[in-house]
């Protein structure tokens, strides 16, 4: 099947998705790409507002003939259509069906878990890349690991990354955030989205759900609660087992933890105070109060903030042989958003460009952004300012 873009960008009105197709404009001119979304008067009044060069189509979330008719012409689709679970199914399901790559910006990891369910084994069978949370959730933290093991030289036991961070909020994050509410029991497991019987007891015992406030060992920061600590955990996990099961492993019974980065002790338990009752409200009917009173969707930080804000993970790799390396991956730019764009962005565009993709081109399957794009997204990200670095 012919396929006459190289990247469509779903769900481009949004805040993020504007976002996304402004960073195209901006850094790849002769990219051959299209925007697409529920409403044609947004879509071309953004069109016009960015002066793009570049054609629209018209699909509604719920229309699978409308979606898989610009899913089919294109090597790659780009979701910003967020809450996933609401708007974005379909998509992958034609993405499978076209055997067309795929990428999004989710934190759902119970939308990723169905994906799994459903799509995995066919996109395995057909080589096709279905590579979700390629965001600021969950970029950092999983190729920020990948790196640290990688360039360690030798298995990697364990990886603690302190996360650190200076950004806002958008009403499309707070509508997902709401949209979830409280999570059922099976998605409160650690290992979530990793394959069956990929555990060990080892591992089970060393990934619970904890954090401590206490100093960070060779700083002068303090450990605290990660804000997005519970996604990204799942998504290293699953990168980790994917690994074993290619005979590519991190090392024998790899755990990892996430935790944030604070200034002092006090801030450290102060920030973890407040997500712990956030995410109390959130799963509670008093979400609904709470609600009308954050950003709206489309909404967002104006772009002062989004230019001054940045994001820095510390990544301290413990080795086979007790020896111990750090490893640090900065950005500038609001991580949730200017950052969240540039990295998914180039996620797409190594999935579209990209002749060195880890394990080959026949491989696939719903993947994550360390299998699924690995050294070839670093380089990208590296040249697009996004450092990785070994401290030790």
């Amino acid at each position: 099947m012919n396929k006459n873009y190289q990247i469509i960008l779903y769900g481009a009105t949004g805040f993020t998705g504007k976002l996304c197709a402004e960073y195209f404009r901006e850094n790849y001119p002769d990219l051959n790409w299209a925007i697409a979304g529920r409403n044609k008067n947004k879509l071309e009044a953004l069109k016009s507002e960015l002066n793009l060069d570049c054609d629209i189509f018209v699909a509604d979330s719920d229309d699978y003939e409308a979606i898989k008719n610009f899913v089919k012409q294109t090597k790659v689709v780009l979701s910003a259509a967020g809450p996933f679970a609401r708007y974005s199914t379909k998509v992958v399901e034609a993405c499978v069906e076209c055997k067309t790559h795929y990428t999004d910006i989710t934190g759902e990891n119970h939308w990723v878990k169905g994906l799994i369910d459903r799509f995995h084994e066919k996109a395995a069978l057909d080589g096709t890349r279905i590579v979700p949370s390629c965001g600021y959730d969950s970029i950092p933290s999983d190729l920020g690991v990948y790196f640290s093991v990688t360039r360690s030289n030798q298995p990697v036991n364990h990886v603690t990354v302190y996360h650190s961070a200076k950004g806002g909020a958008s009403g499309g994050t707070t509508e997902t955030m709401f949209t979830m509410g409280p999570l059922p029991k099976e998605m409160r497991d650690p290992f979530l989205l990793n394959p069956k019987d990929s555990v060990s007891e080892t591992q089970k015992r060393k990934s619970l759900d904890n954090f401590s406030v206490k100093p960070i060992p060779g700083t002068d920061a303090f450990s605290g609660m990660g804000l997005m600590a519970f996604a990204n955990t799942r998504v290293v996990r699953r990168s980790s087992a994917l690994f074993d099961l290619n005979q590519k492993s991190y090392g024998p019974d790899f755990t990892f933890k996430e935790l944030g980065s604070y200034p002092s002790k006090a801030a450290a338990r102060i920030t973890s105070f407040v997500l712990m009752s956030a995410f109390l409200v959130i799963a509670t009917p008093l979400r609904y109060l709470v609600r009308p009173l954050l950003p709206k969707p489309g909404d967002g930080p104006d772009k002062e903030a989004r230019d001054n804000g940045w994001f820095r993970g510390l990544f301290i790799a413990e080795l086979e042989d007790g020896s111990e390396k750090r490893f640090e991956i900065y950005g500038s730019g609001d991580p949730g958003y200017k950052s969240t764009s540039k990295m998914v962005c180039e996620a797409a565009l190594t999935l579209a460009f990209s002749d060195d993709l880890p394990f080959g081109n026949e491989f696939g399957g719903v993947l994550t952004s360390a299998v699924g794009l690995g050294d070839p997204l670093i380089s990208r990200l590296m040249k697009a300012g996004i450092t990785f670095e070994a401290l030790s």
